[in-house]
């Protein structure tokens, strides 16, 4: 297939996690024999933050506004796909120009379906509107569960299909090191999460003084009071997020109270450090065991105190079998390969044809 995604970003991380999801996901489509053409809004923060240029085997192209759009007409006209994802830039004026041009089949892409949800019902979404989404044939979602129905009959999507985010196997795995951190957290500031990131790592911080803990990611206030044995890290480049899980002895979870309230919302850290074997503490939601064990694959904490008690009770040899599970989990179902062979599928189910049988060579190159 001949299929065109209008993306975030690929090209940088920078303060987002739709650059991991694009380049794992385009990277096995165009493994499997599709034409893969990405083209993302060129906007000054990801410019001056750029970590890819090129993908092997893709193209990429970058567009200053709207009125470029039309140099991509013939490419949207002829595509067997075209997907548009959530947060591209006028991503609304961009969903109806596709949806108007292009012949084949048309979806919508949401890495954050339940904030996506919400900022409809506040009136506030610059890049899905409630008119827009019946128009698309497939609304693809970070999100499954109840969510799914809900987009069908509340919203009128054609077809709501859950693709999770995913891990690549090849840049995730065990490294042999002795841990530097008793716990750490890799995450973009959210103001909804940051309660969590205080309950659950912060404020165990304050009590384990002997202990080493580290936060990475970018975006955080210059305001918050960060315990003296709490490393921060401002920013980390997804090629140095392999080091850093295998440099933790214990890692932590966090997940957005939009997605806590829906569910069945797991994160791409989640399936990285899981990919690691880094032994996992999670804060939890519904839906959470459809991923992970909860006690073997994964462990759930709800109170400072309860991570404090994870942290001491358990033994490293405790601690790795409890890792070595949770790989084995995202090898078996959450890699980008996985990923790509579903949307291969729900593409070809849109479009009324037969899909190709998946080759067993196709996963086991993954893993």
């Amino acid at each position: 297939m001949k299929i065109v995604i209008f993306g975030l970003s690929l090209t940088s991380s920078w303060g987002n996690g739709h650059a991991t999801t694009y380049r794992g996901l385009v990277r096995e489509l165009v493994r499997r024999g599709h034409a893969v053409h990405f083209i993302e809004r060129d906007v000054p923060w990801y410019a001056s933050n750029r970590d890819l240029n090129e993908l092997p085997g893709a193209r990429l192209s970058l567009y200053q506004g709207l009125d470029e759009l039309s140099r991509f007409t013939e490419e949207v006209r002829t595509a067997d796909a075209v997907i548009v994802g959530s947060y591209v830039p006028d991503g609304i004026d961009v969903g109806e120009w596709v949806v108007e041009k292009a012949t084949g089949v048309t979806a919508f892409y949401d890495i954050d379906t339940p904030v996506t949800l919400a900022k409809l019902r506040n009136g506030n979404a610059g890049y899905i509107s409630a008119a827009l989404i019946p128009r698309y044939q497939l609304y693809l979602s970070f999100t499954g569960g109840p969510m799914l129905a809900q987009l069908e009959k509340e919203w009128g999507s054609p077809a709501a299909r859950p693709l999770y985010c995913s891990v690549d196997p090849a840049a995730y795995y065990p490294e042999a090191r002795q841990p530097q951190w008793e716990l750490g957290y890799l995450g973009t500031y959210s103001m909804d999460r940051q309660p969590g990131l205080d309950r659950l790592m912060l404020e165990p911080a304050t009590r384990l003084v002997d202990r080493k803990f580290v936060v990475a990611g970018s975006q955080y206030p210059g305001d918050i009071e960060w315990p003296a044995n709490v490393e921060r890290i401002e920013h980390l480049p997804p090629a140095a997020h392999r080091r850093f899980y295998n440099r933790q002895r214990f890692t932590l979870n966090l997940t957005r109270a939009d997605m806590i309230a829906a569910g069945y919302s797991p994160s791409v850290r989640l399936f990285e450090a899981a990919a690691c074997g880094t032994p996992i503490i999670s804060d939890a939601w519904d839906g959470l065991d459809e991923f992970f064990t909860p006690g073997v694959e994964i462990l759930i904490a709800r109170t400072g105190r309860e991570v404090e008690r994870l942290l001491w009770s358990l033994t490293d040899e405790e601690a790795a079998k409890i890792g070595h599970a949770a790989r084995a989990r995202v090898l078996a179902h959450h890699t980008s390969a996985h990923r790509a062979a579903e949307l291969e599928g729900y593409l070809f189910e849109v479009a009324g044809t037969v899909q190709p049988e998946v080759s067993s060579e196709t996963f086991s190159m993954q893993t």
